[in-house]
């Protein structure tokens, strides 16, 4: 499947701001499955200076120095990409078990962005909990393969918990969505990497877009779709990462567009950054995106 994807946010900040260093992570980092064949960013004004680079985890990362005071600001992105379908069957029964997939993470010397020991330990956003862990303990048997105790707990989170866009920020822990239970994909995705973690496997969050489409007799909304995250879990060498999205209760497949995978939000945030002056700031976004083929 290929698809054009517009991505469009507007800051327009309380007061001139004077200075501005923003991190945007949203051109596609490299996948396995998935090929860009165009980006462009535009940014309005102009800043200073652009710089990009990647990593420490796969992320693509363009830093914006803004020197001229300005009250608002436009970052669009477009990109054209092509996705595939999963390379191999989503069988539950194969592949590694939770104790075989734990002892080969354990067992891993490697630390780049791919390693599954980059993905096993606690992050600023998915920090550990013994109630969460507790919670998963049924699910990560020893003898259950990771496909099914990734399925299982997919399932449950679908089940068991409400979306709800009023109901969590952006920087809400995932306990507290947790007790909660309610919240949006990303709260959705800390409990699961939470889980995960808790029982020994390695869990990284994605970032990127998933294709929506309108409901029978109703036109397609421009500028309603969004961003979107799921997560992937380490089945073992042969099979590698493969991607859980608790909030559809899906595997990862040719409807979901891949940016950048880290530890948590914080890892892969589409815009982050710090400003000097301007007081608060207000956010619009809008996101289109269109399969062409």
């Amino acid at each position: 499947m290929i698809y054009e994807i517009r991505h469009l946010t507007n800051l327009r900040y309380d007061g001139l701001v004077r200075l501005a260093r923003l991190n945007l992570r949203l051109k596609p980092a490299p996948w396995p499955g998935q090929v860009l064949h165009d980006f462009t960013l535009t940014i309005e004004p102009r800043p200073a200076m652009i710089e990009e680079d990647t990593g420490p985890w796969v992320v693509h990362r363009h830093r914006l120095t803004m020197r001229d005071p300005l009250a608002k600001l436009a970052i669009e992105s477009r990109l054209r990409v092509e996705v595939a379908p999963p390379s191999f069957a989503l069988d539950m029964a194969v592949g590694p078990t939770v104790t075989e997939v734990r002892a080969a993470a354990l067992a891993h010397r490697d630390l780049s962005a791919m390693s599954p020991a980059s993905y096993l330990y606690a992050s600023p956003m998915a920090a550990s909990s013994a109630e969460i862990a507790s919670w998963a303990q049924p699910f990560f048997t020893p003898d259950a393969t990771v496909m099914q105790a990734g399925r299982a707990i997919m399932a449950a989170i679908h089940a068991g918990f409400d979306y709800d866009g009023t109901a969590t920020e952006v920087q809400t822990p995932a306990i507290d969505a947790f007790h909660q239970r309610r919240g949006v994909c990303q709260d959705f995705a800390h409990i699961m990497i939470v889980a995960a973690r808790a029982h020994g496997i390695p869990a990284a969050y994605v970032s990127g877009y998933l294709r929506t489409i309108p409901p029978a007799g109703q036109p397609r909304l421009v500028g309603a779709d969004a961003t979107h995250a799921w997560v992937d879990l380490w089945c073992g060498a042969a099979l590698g990462w493969v991607g859980f999205d608790p909030t559809n209760n899906v595997f990862v497949g040719s409807d979901h567009i891949f940016t950048a995978m880290g530890r948590d939000y914080t890892d892969v945030a589409p815009i982050d950054g710090v400003f000097l002056g301007g007081g608060g700031q207000r956010m619009t976004v809008s996101v289109d995106v269109m399969p062409v083929g």
